[in-house]
């Protein structure tokens, strides 16, 4: 009897340490303690200066004949979607049609701003944009020469309608137009702080002064006028991107990983 009764004390005490040891385990599966919790850490949002040049105007000049061209362009950081944006330029740029030889040259600059509406991952800043400028240009046209059709010549009693090229020279000066620019482009980073961009420009001339007894057949900054009010325009850039300060990015702005 005394044997049986040690057996069952036995038997007992391992149920009883088999069931304590169960909800051990179910408590610590149910319970993570707060240290375990992974806490991501706050982004911040680079702010500063980029600064470039358009590429197009440049090889502009090498392919093209009496061309020489020369934008500068830049932006800064606003906020985290918003960036102020500029243009600023000289063309000067002698274009012989079939009726008129002339040279337009100037200067022109272009300001406003570009909307991000890209969503960058991580520490991605790259850009597609639609933007707004407001741009003004100050510039000179020459009439190098133009033709006219004479019909005094008689040849055999048969009157011939002759071409004639008149040389002029006259130059037309202290004549502006102001204009505003629709824009929608991209800037993608190809390497450390360095981005290649295109950009399309959409156009709508609203006011310019104009030479007496001629026009403003092309305005250094807008490109030809042959649409009347409208143009369009686009450009290649290389920028470089010059950080100034970092920004926490707010829970709400923060990038999706």
């Amino acid at each position: 009897m005394r044997t049986q009764s040690i057996l069952k004390y036995f038997i007992s005490l391992g149920i009883m340490l088999l069931a304590a040891q169960g909800f051990g385990q179910v408590a610590n599966d149910t319970i993570t303690p707060a240290t375990q919790v992974a806490v991501p850490a706050a982004k911040s949002d680079r702010y500063g200066i980029r600064l470039g040049v358009d590429l197009n105007k440049i090889a502009k000049g090498f392919y093209t004949d009496d061309y020489r061209g020369l934008e500068i362009v830049g932006d800064y950081r606003l906020s985290k979607k918003l960036y102020a944006a500029a243009e600023i330029g000289n063309e000067d740029y002698t274009i012989d049609d079939r009726q008129v030889n002339f040279t337009a040259t100037g200067s022109y600059l272009k300001v406003g701003f570009d909307y991000n509406a890209y969503e960058n991952w991580l520490d991605m800043e790259n850009m597609i944009y639609v933007g707004f400028r407001y741009s003004i240009a100050s510039f000179s046209q020459t009439l190098n020469s133009y033709k006219i059709y004479d019909d005094r010549l008689i040849i055999d009693g048969v009157r011939y309608l002759d071409e004639v090229t008149v040389v002029s020279g006259r130059e037309y000066t202290s004549l502006n137009a102001h204009w505003a620019e629709v824009v929608g482009g991209i800037k993608a980073e190809v390497f450390d702080n360095l981005y290649l961009g295109f950009s399309i420009r959409l156009n709508l001339l609203f006011a310019d002064k104009k030479p007496d007894n001629f026009d403003n057949l092309y305005i250094p900054g807008y490109n030809r006028t042959y649409a009347g009010s409208f143009g369009a325009g686009f450009n290649y850039t290389v920028s470089y991107f010059i950080p100034l300060y970092k920004k926490t990015a707010k829970p709400a702005e923060a990038d999706t990983p």
